[in-house]
């Protein structure tokens, strides 16, 4: 079952970075949009954590300046997201095939 909300802390654990570049990069991105309950505390929605997970796959992963990683996502977001969807996938599929080929 999904969750509705994810706390900062858990969502930096997902992605094992701190907090503060958390924060960070929900200033700097504009399609991060955490809720706040009354204490002030961020909740995180799915859609945040897989907008993370774009960012952090353009900033982390592919080398990409805070400025060309938001270049990009103004560009052509929805076909960067499909194409790290994809990524995704195939890295899965890669996976899978690793365990098989250990049970060999």
């Amino acid at each position: 079952m999904e969750r509705l909300y994810y706390s900062i802390g858990e969502v930096a654990k997902m992605f094992n970075v701190n907090t503060s570049l958390i924060r960070f990069w929900e200033k700097e991105f504009d399609i991060i949009k955490p809720k706040k309950n009354k204490k002030g505390n961020r909740l995180f929605t799915q859609q945040d954590v897989d907008n993370f997970y774009v960012i952090y796959n353009l900033v982390k992963e592919r080398g990409y300046t805070l400025q060309g990683a938001k270049e990009k996502l103004k560009k052509n977001k929805d076909n960067t997201i499909k194409n790290i969807e994809i990524v995704k996938s195939l890295n899965k599929v890669k996976n899978f095939l690793i365990e098989i080929k250990k049970e060999l």
